[in-house]
């Protein structure tokens, strides 16, 4: 049997599909230890009107991802070495963030370093992926869901061990930004073990309209995915409000265990995202990403439905609802993308998706949420929850507006055409052993 074949042979079975697992578990162990608990850390150290600057910098971060994937990533180095690099970097920077917890800038700026090195990892792991498997639709979800699991353990792990080790809620301590911080260093050493996987663009041109993913944008461009951008971009504006409010909410609501909690969404995350390939078969695209963008109102108006009185299983209804809203939008999104592409722009196309949503969306997202809550604390210290009603409306309007506007416009029919399993790269020529 030739090298290529065996190597091909590698990529259909299970061993590389193990692999890149593990990298998505701990992938999003990392975001989901800290992104979900640290408005509640500074809320309880004297920051909290300050709340959505983590939220802000992260999107900010998303937006220079591209620049870097561009400049870097896709030209000089191969992809598992950036992200074992990045991943080392951020995981240094991340222990030392709760140290500077009585200098609200220096602990933003700090935040703002960190997600520079975590955000293009983002883009990164998907394209190593999909560079590593032949049927996107197929085996992509099955990959992809162990982030899903990561986030969960991160939850759990949180409440239910570090909460042994305090006798407040570990939210309001710095364990969980630790509990990241190894993590991402043990991620970044694991990344130098996955398979090589070249850079895409090595010795194409640099431009900034190619690092922007400009050019990508240009070959995938036509009315149904301008329609798909735009959606995907106006709807991580209520997306934005669900990650920096929600932990507030559950604490205004006397939740006990927020962490945990949150992980409901993970949890129906995981069960949709191993239903995906069954439900692509039978929705299709478009109203793949219909459906989740109805969960998305659906959650916000069961928040606001349960405000007043701090309904749990109301509240528990509008978490679980994140996997569909999460699955359904943006797991298929990227599989949109991914189908759109090419080969030599895949890592192009999917570092614009996250620099359209994680960056511009979110950030304005951030942004506009973070300007709405202070207006509704008016100098109080938390919402009180008939407060919590009235702000929970504001994000189910404008998820509504963006649903009808992409059921209207958005048809694809070529998208609904099941692509046939991808040919391995080496069958095309033969690829070095993993490094």
């Amino acid at each position: 049997m030739t090298h290529a074949a065996t190597h091909t042979s590698d990529r259909s079975g299970g061993g590389i599909g193990f692999r890149l697992s593990v990298m998505m578990f701990l992938q999003f162990f990392i975001w989901g230890a800290w992104y979900t608990t640290i408005a509640v850390y500074m809320a309880n150290h004297g920051m909290e009107t300050q709340t959505f600057w983590p939220f802000t910098v992260n999107p900010v971060a998303a937006v220079a991802a591209p620049f870097f994937v561009g400049l870097v990533a896709d030209r000089f180095f191969e992809t598992q070495k950036v992200l074992g690099v990045l991943h080392l970097v951020g995981g240094l920077v991340l222990l030392a963030v709760p140290g500077l917890t009585g200098n609200p800038t220096a602990f933003v700026l700090a935040l703002l370093l960190y997600n520079l090195c975590y955000m293009p990892t983002l883009g990164l792991s998907s394209s190593l992926a999909f560079h590593n498997i032949q049927d996107q639709e197929k085996q992509f979800p099955r990959i992809r869901v162990w982030g899903t699991i990561g986030w969960i353990v991160a939850g759990l792990f949180i409440s239910f061990v570090l909460g042994r080790f305090t006798t407040t809620q570990p939210e309001q301590t710095p364990m969980p930004l630790r509990a990241a911080a190894i993590a991402s260093l043990l991620l970044g050493v694991y990344c130098f073990t996955l398979p090589k996987t070249p850079a895409p663009a090595r010795g194409q041109a640099v431009s900034a309209r190619s690092v922007v993913g400009l050019d990508a944008f240009a070959q995938l461009g036509s009315r149904p995915f301008y329609v798909f951008i735009i959606s995907a971009f106006l709807i991580c504006i209520p997306l934005a409000v669900y990650y920096n409010f929600t932990q507030l909410f559950l604490q205004a609501a006397k939740v006990q265990n927020i962490a945990a909690t949150q992980t409901l969404g993970q949890m129906s995350e995981m069960l949709f995202m191993l239903a995906m390939p069954f439900m692509f078969a039978r929705l299709g695209v478009k109203w793949m990403l219909v459906a989740g963008m109805a969960a998305w109102v659906a959650r916000y108006a069961l928040f606001a439905a349960a405000a007043p009185n701090a309904v749990f299983w109301m509240i528990a209804l509008g978490i679980l609802l994140h996997g569909v809203c999460y699955d359904f939008f943006f797991v298929t999104g990227q599989i949109y993308v991914d189908k759109k592409s090419t080969a030599a722009i895949r890592g192009q196309a999917q570092g614009f998706f996250v620099f359209v949503t994680y960056g511009v969306g979110m950030l304005i997202g951030a942004y506009v949420a973070g300007q709405v809550y202070n207006r509704f604390l008016a100098g109080a210290t938390a919402l009180t929850l008939d407060r919590w009603q009235s702000f929970w409306w504001l994000p189910a309007a404008f998820a509504a507006f963006v649903l009808v506007f992409f059921a209207l416009a958005f048809n694809d029919r070529g998208a609904e055409t099941r692509t046939a399993p991808r040919s391995s790269p080496a069958e095309a020529q033969p690829m070095a052993p993993p490094a």
